[in-house]
């Protein structure tokens, strides 16, 4: 069956859960190609970008709880962004058993590219949607996920 048929008869579909599924699945093809091309996985920019953005240094245990992201992923993760020179992982001065992640300057220059890169993209993926509609959706999406109907938990990645 040709791709176009197929897309038709899947965007047929109406709940809710496969629509959202399927544009974050097209948003993310795009994220990750934007990230790939730096050596860095879609998770692994979000990591970096929690880092760029933190307003004070966070430990592993703190930053996988603020991303909603289990210990081991980030653990992995982590690991694969030290190897590739972009973070470095220190003593926390409060416990030296913790460990603090932290950008180093190949880091935040690899993060501030991708995430130009990944903003051209979403501009891109949303540009048949007029700027209140962008608003809008943004504004429900972020209200779904604040909303306290059901736990919080797994990865958001």
């Amino acid at each position: 069956m040709p791709d176009s048929v197929a897309e038709s008869a899947c965007a047929k579909r109406a709940d809710l859960n496969w629509l959202l599924h399927r544009a974050a699945q097209k948003l993310g093809a795009i994220a990750q190609e934007a990230a790939a091309g730096h050596g860095v996985t879609p998770r692994g920019q979000l990591v970096l970008g929690a880092l760029a953005n933190a307003d004070f240094p966070r430990t592993q245990l703190a930053l996988g709880q603020a991303l909603a992201v289990d210990k081991t992923t980030l653990t992995a993760e982590l690991d694969r962004l030290e190897r590739a020179g972009l973070i470095v992982r220190k003593p926390d001065p409060h416990d030296r058993r913790v460990r603090v992640p932290a950008l180093t300057e190949r880091g935040r220059a690899v993060q501030a590219e991708v995430a130009r890169l990944q903003s051209e993209a979403e501009e891109e993926f949303t540009a048949e949607l007029a700027p209140d509609e962008l608003h809008l959706l943004r504004g429900l999406l972020e209200r779904l996920i604040a909303s306290a109907h059901r736990p919080d938990h797994g990865s958001c990645l």
